[in-house]
């Protein structure tokens, strides 16, 4: 478990010690992109907490999860409407709901 913590210390570190900005059309698609990425990180250490890690399981859910937020926040922004706002509240309760369940299983 300590592998995947070493690995999201070394992007932290990276990501601020670099100074790259993003253009402001793609500023939803880097939210939903994080969201989906924590959301799949924080599952996998929940799943390792719970003894059901498969490391098939993270990755398909990583990419179908970031696909289905790209594709969301893409029509969003075809119709001229803010749907990517649905996957940011959809990954923000999954994320409160397994950090409950860590919580909840180191207490």
């Amino acid at each position: 478990m300590w592998l995947p913590l070493v690995g999201l210390l070394l992007g932290i570190i990276l990501g601020l010690s670099l100074t790259i900005t993003i253009p402001l059309e793609y500023a939803r698609y880097t939210a939903v992109a994080v969201l989906a990425s924590l959301d799949s990180l924080v599952g996998a250490a929940r799943a390792t907490l719970d003894g059901t890690y498969r490391n098939r399981i993270f990755l398909s859910g990583l990419l179908s999860n970031s696909l289905l937020a790209f594709i969301i926040t893409f029509l969003g922004d075809r119709m001229g409407s803010d749907l990517y706002l649905a996957a940011v509240v959809a990954f923000g309760v999954r994320l409160f709901q397994n950090l409950s369940l860590i919580r909840q299983k180191l207490l």
